[in-house]
């Protein structure tokens, strides 16, 4: 767990889906994507592109894990300086390996887990340097919810995997708190105990769009389905939580104006 000044960083997000070329339409539709293709093997990868930066990728669900019933979904890497420290150290702390440590011929070695409560992660060493951190940018993820059975269990296993910290908290009243988390001076996303009518632990990425409101219409219009939203959130920024046609949860966030 020792520290780096890349450790921690939300660098890739990846979505496994049982459609991927309608996904490929919806998103470049509804966020504004394009996509690349890398690799010249039999199954080039399918890469997420803002402009010109690819941020994530697109793949079919593995058939093992469509056996053991995965749905689609998405999913985020996380930096870290020794992926396979990394596991070892989540393990210890009462996570779960569902994909062991393997490499990937300049991309780097990669391990996928469920953090103690069941919600599903994945820990990567770049093959490459890290550039520079910044602000996240239009058609780049934006912020990043845990929604967990135990808050205080949850922020304690990831500050101590990846050295996260408390960045702010707010009052949701009968929701609790809202727990804000980050390293540096960036803020990554936030963290909150589940209600009844949740489902089971989660994670949930934000897209940043330039608007919530018409990504939300676009999305609809394309047959995916809004479960939350298009609502103001505390600072002016709005947000739209919503399910892509293949049935993976996502979300949409707009900056306040200025």
């Amino acid at each position: 767990m020792s520290a780096s000044p890349t450790r921690g960083r939300f660098v890739w997000h990846e979505l496994m889906t049982s459609d991927p070329s309608a996904a490929q339409d919806f998103y470049g539709h509804v966020v504004g994507w394009s996509t690349s293709q890398w690799g010249d093997g039999p199954e080039p990868y399918t890469m997420w592109m803002a402009g010109q930066t690819p941020i994530g990728g697109l793949m079919a669900v593995p058939e093992e894990a469509k056996k053991m019933g995965a749905p689609p979904k998405w999913l985020a890497y996380v930096e870290v300086p020794d992926v396979d420290a990394t596991v070892n150290d989540a393990v210890a702390l009462g996570a779960t390996v569902l994909a062991p440590a393997q490499s990937v011929p300049d991309v780097g070695r990669f391990a996928v887990m469920q953090d103690p409560q069941g919600a599903t992660f994945a820990a990567i060493t770049s093959a490459n340097p890290m550039t520079d951190e910044g602000d996240p940018q239009p058609l780049e993820f934006s912020w990043h919810e845990l929604t967990a059975n135990e808050l205080d269990g949850a922020v304690g296993f990831y500050e101590k995997l990846f050295g996260w910290e408390k960045k702010g908290e707010f009052d949701m009243g009968p929701m609790g708190a809202y727990h804000m988390y980050g390293r540096d001076r960036f803020t990554y996303g936030g963290m909150m105990k589940k209600t009844a009518d949740m489902p089971a632990p989660y994670w949930l990425h934000y897209v940043r769009v330039d608007s919530a409101d018409a990504a939300a219409d676009r999305a609809q219009k394309a047959g995916g389905t809004l479960i939350l939203g298009p609502m103001e959130v505390p600072g002016g920024d709005r947000v739209a939580v919503m399910v892509d046609p293949q049935g993976a949860t996502f979300a949409v966030h707009s900056k306040a104006a200025p």
